[in-house]
């Protein structure tokens, strides 16, 4: 898959995911708050083809290398392993 077939298909995906993941996890996992920045500023760089490589970099040490919590819903997976496909495409 292509990174434009990504963002087309994914990232309607990702946006419904990383916020409902902050909602419903986040007063257990701060750190979600920064996935959900990070994935927006992603977001908005992308509109104006800027490099998405820092956010990218940011992710995979905020998700420790894209690994979900051992209490992580299907939703949670999912998100982590959509923005660990998405790195991979950008690699």
């Amino acid at each position: 898959m292509t990174k434009e077939m990504f963002i087309k298909e994914e990232f309607p995906k990702l946006n419904f995911f990383t916020r409902q993941i902050l909602k419903v996890h986040g007063s257990n996992h701060p750190e979600l708050k920064e996935v959900r920045a990070l994935f927006e500023q992603m977001q908005e760089k992308i509109k104006t083809n800027q490099s998405v490589a820092p956010e990218l970099t940011q992710l995979e040490t905020v998700t420790n290398r894209f690994t979900p919590p051992e209490d992580a819903c299907e939703g949670y997976k999912t998100t982590y392993d959509l923005l660990q496909q998405f790195y991979t495409l950008n690699q």
